[in-house]
């Protein structure tokens, strides 16, 4: 559904209007296409603090290509050497000067170091510097995104600063992702499954990372789940396509679209899993994509048996199924990716939806459980997107109001798109994200809920 207030802000008198009104000010995103795939432009790499990281050359090949207008687009500021209160003053005085002129529709990425137990002024001034992103999202404006990268090597974290200094990462604002935090797969890859494919070697086509890889998309006929499917198969997998069988006609029109294959399968079968296994091409699974899903609002008080129990089977049961028996079944090979649909309404809770909110918050702790163990036994990395307001066929059945509010309750100032989802999916599904695990990040434009 189109945003009329979006089109609105982006004539002259519009934008006129709402600034007499004190009325907010979003700016069209830009969003990867296939004539402009990454930014051009100037990136800006600075300094607080005393830091060890060779970045030069990590960033040379993850960040804008240079050329385009004379303000950054990008700015990395490297702060994981901050260790005191008196460096802190350091973060102030690389980015007070340079902030306005980022282009619009730039990024801001600021690079901290884990939280060291042993030392409390290093772990204090480090988690200072979330609350300090998170603010900086909130007043940038423009378009513009500022997120915070924790990590302890610069090799490890390419693949995520690919993501997050390019147009990919639109709808991607004020999140705190840590490089490493649960252990890195390692190029071996293995564990049980393992075939000897574990992390990049540098020889992977950037535009095609994910070529020679199956990946499995649920509720893939429509929505975030159609674009999730389009864009794995843009980025080179052979995507099969899931969906209940009432679905069938849709589900096989986008398989054959994308060169996919197409499995009608109610996922909430108690032998989804085994099904699934016995349908993969070859055998074999790379990217798991658990993306099927369903809403039954009620209040609580209003709220039925079957309207609580449908959306938990499929929602949070019919994941934790389907992930136990395809790990258990030795289909991934090393190097696997599962991505979960969490929601930023499991992470913040929302009026009406116990249901939902229940079954996505229990889509968070399946992630931060499984993370750290698919690794080490299986070397599959376990990671979930958490979206909020993304303009679908079932958002624009919202009511009005709740829709606007829904669109401008956060730094944006807008609605994300299906396709915001399937970026972020992508980038934890690629072979060179295999240092990020266990994380939940948010596609939301930094809501103001849960924040």
């Amino acid at each position: 559904m189109a945003d009329r207030y979006l089109s609105l802000t982006g004539t002259a008198p519009g934008r006129f209007l709402t600034r007499r009104l004190g009325l907010p000010q979003p700016v069209r995103l830009r969003r990867r296409s296939a004539e402009q795939p990454s930014f051009q432009g100037q990136l800006l790499h600075l300094t607080a603090g005393k830091s060890e990281l060779d970045l030069a050359p990590v960033l040379a090949r993850s960040g804008p290509r240079s050329g385009g207008a004379q303000e950054p687009v990008a700015v990395v500021l490297d702060a994981t050497g901050v260790r005191d209160v008196d460096a802190l003053a350091e973060v102030h005085a690389a980015l007070h000067p340079v902030v306005r002129s980022v282009a619009e529709s730039g990024r801001v990425v600021v690079l901290g170091a884990p939280l060291d137990p042993a030392d409390h002024h290093q772990a204090a001034v480090q988690q200072a510097l979330e609350g300090f992103v998170r603010s900086l999202g909130k007043e940038i404006g423009r378009g513009r995104t500022v997120n915070l990268v924790r990590l302890l090597e610069a090799g490890a974290a390419e693949s995520t600063l690919r993501f997050l200094l390019s147009p990919r990462s639109a709808y991607v604002s004020g999140q705190v992702i840590e490089v490493g935090g649960h252990g890195v797969a390692g190029r071996g890859g293995g564990g049980k499954g393992g075939d000897g494919r574990g992390e990049p070697t540098g020889t992977e086509d950037p535009e095609k990372p994910l070529a020679g890889r199956t990946a499995l998309v649920t509720g893939a006929a429509r929505g975030i789940g159609e674009a999730v499917a389009a864009t794995l198969a843009r980025d080179g997998a052979l995507v099969v396509c899931l969906d209940v069988p009432a679905a069938g006609g849709d589900l096989t029109a986008v398989a054959e679209r994308l060169g996919g294959v197409a499995l009608p399968l109610d996922i909430t079968a108690e032998d989804a899993g085994a099904r699934i296994a016995d349908a993969l091409p070859g055998g074999r699974l790379d990217v798991l994509v658990h993306n099927a899903g369903i809403t039954r609002d009620r209040r609580l008080v209003n709220m039925a048996a079957e309207r609580w129990g449908s959306v938990l089977d499929v929602n949070l049961a019919s994941v934790l199924r389907t992930t136990d028996a395809l790990l258990g079944a030795g289909v991934f090979r090393g190097g696997g990716r599962v991505v979960a649909t969490a929601s930023i309404s499991g992470i913040a809770g929302n009026a009406g939806q116990t249901n939902y909110a229940a079954s996505k918050a229990g889509v968070v702790g399946l992630v931060r459980s499984l993370a750290p163990r698919a690794l080490s036994e299986y070397g599959v990395t376990v990671n979930a997107v958490a979206p909020g307001f993304i303009e679908t066929k079932m958002t624009a059945a919202v009511p009005l109001f709740i829709r606007e509010a829904g669109r401008r309750m956060n730094s944006l100032a807008q609605g994300g798109l299906p396709v915001d989802v399937a970026e972020t999916t992508a980038w934890l599904a690629s072979p060179g994200s295999g240092a990020v695990n266990g994380q939940v990040v948010r596609v939301c434009g930094q809501s103001l809920l849960g924040a």
